[in-house]
């Protein structure tokens, strides 16, 4: 019952109340994932393409119509799943007979699950439900932080994962994102001459929009913590990375698992400052490394290349479709393709699990190439190595590398302070 009498992460419900974040929102929506999502983004681009023209083309028919204020979309479109998805949303824009145009400043790259990158079309034409994101990642250049926490109900144990990307609602299942920075759009009319110093004839407006940055943490936040650490210098972002460090206490997980399940979290001040700036630190640190996962050094495990050096493997050699344990139940050994097998994995980096699942199998599963069976669309990993990364061997040394981050976060959450609140 004491975890009521803590500051609430964020409340939309209750206005009034303090809490410390004033903005959150859940992960982007599409009910679309086949067509909005693609490793490659030439190919991402094609589809949404396809999917708009399809559409519009669907519009043009209906107006054919002799009575057109008739027209129910349910009994009108063609639902062909190879050519277009359906929303209610779709069925009332072609009803009021509104076209959809491709945007190439929608074109995102999102955290779509644990540990994997996607690119994403992010517009709210052919996404479900955009929440609130676009005040979070207003551009696809936007700098920002997300800290995305399973949501009320979910069916997986509580986590918490930091992104610097547009999160997916299921980055973390039916997720909530909690940014650092929120950013107002601002319009202004510029005046616009007509590049001739003598001639005042002409004298035109543009409308320009930029976006004022905003701190994610509120002031009444701020002050809630400066009240408990009246002698301490505190920031919004030393607050940011306690409740990033505090959310991976076992402790505190533990504690308030039953909690978990009926609402979001509420975050305690600890008692004793040091271990403020203690669970500060671990956020930071966790930081580093869930953010910079496809950079830092890949564990050294041993890699079987058969009667092939690794040094003379050639782009086709790192091609991967589906990556496998070895043999059922013993997680040390995976066979990455044909030519490739990783052995000698540490078995407790798959303590490190987030989301429902090891950090690793996060790799495993999504690394490879699918095929949507309703579209026939194939969303292929190594398109995203190729195009993106420039790397071929990216989806192997990806795994490699959050080996790493599974044995660092493991070794920093073991570390955390008691939770003495």
């Amino acid at each position: 019952e004491s975890f009521s009498s803590y500051i609430s992460i964020g409340d939309k419900k209750n206005k009034l109340s303090n809490s410390l974040f004033q903005v959150y929102s859940g992960g982007v929506k599409t009910n679309r994932d086949a067509w909005c999502y693609n490793a490659s983004r030439r190919k991402l681009i094609e589809n949404i393409k396809e999917s708009i023209n399809f559409y519009n083309s669907e519009v043009e028919r209906s107006f054919a119509l002799v009575d057109r204020k008739s027209l129910t979309a349910e009994k009108f479109v063609e639902f062909n799943s190879q050519k277009f998805s359906w929303d209610r949303a779709n069925k009332w824009d072609l009803e009021k007979g509104k076209y959809y145009s491709f945007e190439i400043e929608a074109v995102y790259k999102a955290s779509y699950r644990p540990f994997y990158k996607s690119n994403i079309y992010f517009h709210k034409n052919m996404n479900n439900m955009v929440y609130l994101m676009p005040k979070i990642f207003p551009t696809p250049d936007t700098s920002n932080l997300v800290i995305a926490l399973n949501g009320v109900g979910a069916q997986k144990d509580f986590s918490a994962l930091i992104s610097a990307n547009l999160p997916d609602l299921h980055l973390m299942q039916t997720g909530q994102c909690f940014p650092l920075y929120v950013y107002e759009e601002v319009t202004q009319e510029k005046n616009v001459g007509s590049g001739d110093l003598f001639d005042n004839s002409l004298n035109l407006t543009m409308t320009e929009t930029k976006y004022q940055r905003k701190d994610g943490i509120s002031a009444e936040g701020l002050q809630h913590f400066q009240a408990a650490y009246p002698s301490e210098q505190i920031t919004k972002e030393d607050i940011f990375y306690y409740t990033y460090g505090l959310l991976h206490s076992e402790e505190y997980r533990t504690r308030y698992a039953d909690n978990l399940t009926k609402e979001l979290p509420r975050i305690p001040c600890v008692k004793k400052a040091e271990d403020f700036w203690a669970f500060s630190k671990a956020g930071r640190d966790l930081a580093h490394w869930h953010l910079n996962y496809e950079t830092v050094a890949p564990y050294k495990t041993t890699l079987d290349t058969g009667t092939k050096a690794y040094k003379e493997l050639l782009a086709e050699d790192f091609y991967v479709e589906k990556m496998k344990f070895a043999k059922k139940g013993e997680k040390g050994t995976v066979i990455y393709n044909k030519r490739i097998t990783i052995k000698d994995i540490p078995v407790e980096a798959y303590e490190y699990v987030v989301n429902g699942k090891p950090a690793l199998e996060w790799v495993m599963e999504r690394q490879g190439v699918s095929t949507h069976k309703d579209s026939g669309i194939v969303n292929d990993a190594n398109d995203w190595a190729n195009e993106t990364m420039n790397n071929p061997a990216y989806p192997l040394e990806l795994f490699l590398r959050v080996i790493t981050v599974s044995l660092e976060t493991m070794k920093i959450v073991k570390g955390l302070p008691k939770l003495d609140i």
